[in-house]
């Protein structure tokens, strides 16, 4: 199993979260170059600094990247293939959770802000992963010229339940499934495969909010009744990452308890 994985990987929002732990479980299964982003460069550090002292013979590149910035997203992936040669898999997984608050009640800065970086933010990583994967050599039809994997919500394919206000957040998760799906049509006899992973209630910074008292029944409804760990998503990432879902192409996984089958 350790060596499950291959070749090198960029992943954003690296700093913490999912993004960390999904470096972790890449490392665990045989990934041995990582391009880790993010864009608080000090917490991106002591990121990559705890994976080190578990993988010390990982290679990794450090990427202040602010998914916004065109330009930073554009240097970042060519940072990482003028240090590796070639992007295997990339993880478009920086988000926020934007505001908890009504339409009518939402400033529309707060709005565009949650769009721009949970959507827009996913699409020029996208971008910018697909113009370095189509000139590529193409490894094989288990392997391909790369995988994307973009990070969605269970909240990408439903409604919050009512009681939790998150309407910018879900409409920007259901538009990265939307991207996922219309650009994993076009490139997928190019020999690059785009799925999205719909993480459910995760032990994350995301959702630690004395905001929201109506998560932990919300939590209790699932038919796994409890939150997930942040590492049983990581390792979701890592089977979308292999050769074991080489015939998954604009899929949605989910990975969230059942919560959504209540």
């Amino acid at each position: 199993m350790a060596n499950l994985l291959r070749g090198t990987a960029l992943i954003t929002g690296a700093a913490s979260g999912i993004g960390h732990h999904t470096a972790l479980s890449f490392a665990k299964y045989g990934k041995s170059k990582l391009a880790l982003a993010d864009m608080n460069p000090s917490a991106l550090t002591k990121s990559a600094k705890a994976i080190r002292a578990q993988y010390p013979s990982l290679q990794i590149v450090e990427l202040t990247m602010d998914v916004r910035q065109t330009d930073e997203v554009k240097a970042g992936f060519a940072a990482t293939v003028a240090q590796f040669g070639r992007l295997d898999v990339a993880v478009n997984n920086a988000g926020i959770r934007g505001p908890a608050a009504r339409t009518d009640e939402t400033d529309e800065a707060e709005w565009a802000e949650t769009i721009d970086i949970d959507l827009a933010g996913v699409w020029r990583c996208q971008r910018e992963a697909l113009r370095v994967m189509v000139g590529q050599e193409d490894l094989g039809p288990r392997e391909g010229r790369g995988r994307i994997i973009n990070t969605a919500s269970m909240l990408g394919l439903s409604a919050p339940p009512r009681g939790l206000v998150h309407t910018p957040y879900t409409a920007a998760k259901h538009g990265v499934m939307g991207l996922t799906k219309a650009d994993a049509v076009i490139y997928g006899e190019q020999g690059i495969r785009i799925n999205a992973i719909c993480p459910g209630w995760t032990e994350t910074p995301l959702i630690r909010d004395p905001k929201l008292p109506l998560l932990t029944r919300e939590i209790e409804r699932g038919a796994i009744p409890r939150i997930a760990h942040v590492d049983e998503v990581a390792d979701a990432m890592v089977f979308l990452a292999s050769p074991l879902s080489s015939f998954m192409q604009g899929a949605s996984l989910l990975v969230d308890g059942g919560f959504t089958l209540t």
